[in-house]
C-alpha cells in the first residue's frame, strides 16, 4: 500500500488495467520486462470466469496497450524494443513493457 498525503476525495483513481501493468512490472524486479500479453493474462486471471475460454485474455490485448501508450508518454513506463526505449508515439514490431530504468 502506497501513503498518500491527499484526502479519499482528491486521490485519483487510476484505470485497472493501468493497475494490472504496474503489479505485473513491480513484481518482476529492477531491469526485467514484461510483453503486453503477459500483462494481458494477468489481468485476465484476475478477471476470469469459470465459464470462460482458455484464450480469455486476448479480450484485454487491446486495452493493454492502449494503456501501455499513455502511460508510456506519461514516463511512467517505458516501451522497449530489443531492449532499448522506443518513442511511444512512433513504435513497430515486437514490444516489451518495463519500469523507467534509473540513472
Amino acid at each position: 500500500m502506497v501513503k498518500t498525503f491527499m484526502s479519499e476525495k482528491e486521490q485519483i483513481k487510476i484505470d485497472p488495467v493501468a493497475q494490472a501493468i504496474f503489479d505485473t512490472l513491480a513484481s518482476l524486479g529492477p531491469g526485467k520486462s514484461a510483453s503486453p500479453m503477459d500483462v494481458s493474462r494477468a489481468y485476465a486471471a484476475l478477471r476470469a470466469k469459470p465459464s470462460d475460454p482458455p484464450d480469455v485474455w486476448r479480450r484485454y490485448l487491446n486495452a493493454v496497450k492502449q494503456q501501455m501508450v499513455h502511460l508510456a508518454r506519461a514516463g511512467s513506463i517505458e516501451i522497449v524494443r530489443k531492449g532499448q526505449p522506443v518513442d511511444p508515439n512512433d513504435f513497430r514490431g515486437v514490444v516489451r513493457l518495463r519500469l523507467p530504468m534509473k540513472d
